[in-house]
């Protein structure tokens, strides 16, 4: 990784604000994608086959809070 750290300062460095801007908007939703997959495939580990509730049993939660 530090390898690629002053290649990554040196591309930072060339490019415009707005360039910039519009990486970090990328970068960000990127990052914010893998951690929502990360979360999702935690508990999917966790989750046991009596978790998942019918159809009928979800509404019936929602409505009871």
């Amino acid at each position: 990784m530090s390898v690629l750290r002053p290649q990554l300062h040196g591309l930072i460095e060339q490019m415009t604000d707005d360039e910039l801007q519009l990486v970090w908007s990328v970068v960000y939703a990127l990052h914010c994608d893998y951690k929502v997959l990360k979360a999702i495939q935690s508990v999917k580990q966790l989750q046991q086959p009596w978790d998942a509730l019918t159809h009928e049993e979800a509404v019936r939660y929602l409505t009871m809070t």
